[in-house]
């Protein structure tokens, strides 16, 4: 069966379930205990805002798809035509193949072909694999190309902690400088967190807060292995749905809405998604990860449980 998300897989231990879909290698949902820490896609749905896909070449939007490579102009497609950007990458509707799977994880790849305003051939891939208590996921990337590529990745999971509607969660992440962004969402300029309405290194309730911020200077708490607490959502009753991601990972987007519809109304989710390189990276160059021709890179991030 083949769903709007593509192939539905099913990863299973214990008390911990992930559904995925081949289609932008979407995570349609996470329960862990029968608790969702994410928001699910429905079967016969596309995601909504993005939900669970995986973000590359690059996360977030390139201003009016237009960026410079060694002084030659590059003019990617618009796919954000309200804002006339470019969104998310170039694999948002790419059906990813299944490269290895078990009961408990799998493996997708994806190519991402020369196009217009992208010159190079990239391998990518994600696994996903269970934990007791989540899941961790490893984005990975080769450059096939004869020349050097940049790269960014990324993941857009809207979280939930069960079934508590987001208004009344509590969002907190530990950094200190966020982009200002204009009408479009594109960066104006990187600002200290102090004093704003944009500081969150202590827990804000969703209900307070109107973000579409990306955050870096992350203070990245607990960490092993080269991988920290960057950001966790709180329900009245204390239980957290935390993000891990690599330190080398320095970004993470907070998108808060009230207009995330679901079948039994407005339970509500808040986007928090990790990210190797902040909006409009192509332009900047702000996070950007460069590979010569046969480089290989990977990193990545975990989502887990912490009951009441």
């Amino acid at each position: 069966m083949t769903l709007p998300t593509g192939e539905p897989l099913e990863l299973r231990d214990g008390e911990v379930v992930a559904r995925i879909g081949t289609i932008a290698a979407v995570l349609r949902s996470l329960t862990v205990g029968g608790v969702d820490l994410t928001q699910p896609v429905a079967d016969a749905s596309v995601p909504s805002f993005c939900t669970g896909i995986v973000l590359a070449p690059w996360p977030n939007r390139v201003r009016d798809a237009r960026w410079e490579l060694d002084g030659e102009p590059q003019q990617l497609d618009i796919t954000e035509v309200e804002r006339h950007n470019a969104l998310h990458g170039l694999l948002q509707f790419t059906d990813y193949e299944v490269r290895d799977r078990s009961q408990s994880s799998v493996t997708l790849g994806a190519m991402i072909a020369p196009q217009h305003g992208w010159p190079f051939l990239l391998d990518s891939w994600v696994r996903y694999e269970l934990l007791p208590d989540g899941i961790a996921v490893t984005h990975g990337v080769e450059n096939r190309s004869d020349r050097r590529a940049p790269y960014g990745t990324g993941a857009h999971p809207f979280l939930r902690v069960g079934d508590v509607p987001a208004e009344r969660l509590q969002v907190t992440v530990p950094a200190a400088r966020y982009l200002e962004v204009d009408e479009r969402l594109n960066p104006i300029a990187e600002r200290d967190v102090d004093g704003t309405a944009f500081d969150i290194r202590t827990a804000r309730t969703v209900a307070d807060l109107d973000l579409d911020t990306a955050y870096t200077g992350v203070e990245f708490d607990d960490v092993r292995d080269g991988r920290g607490i960057s950001a966790w959502l709180t329900a009245p009753d204390g239980a957290r749905t935390i993000l891990r991601q690599d330190v080398d990972w320095p970004w993470v987007q907070v998108f808060t809405t009230d207009a995330y519809a679901t079948p039994t109304g407005l339970i509500g989710a808040v986007a928090v998604e990790p990210m190797t390189a902040p909006p409009d990276a192509l332009n900047s160059g702000d996070g950007l990860i460069w590979l010569q021709p046969g480089d290989e890179w990977q990193g990545g991030w975990d989502l887990r449980y912490a009951p009441a």
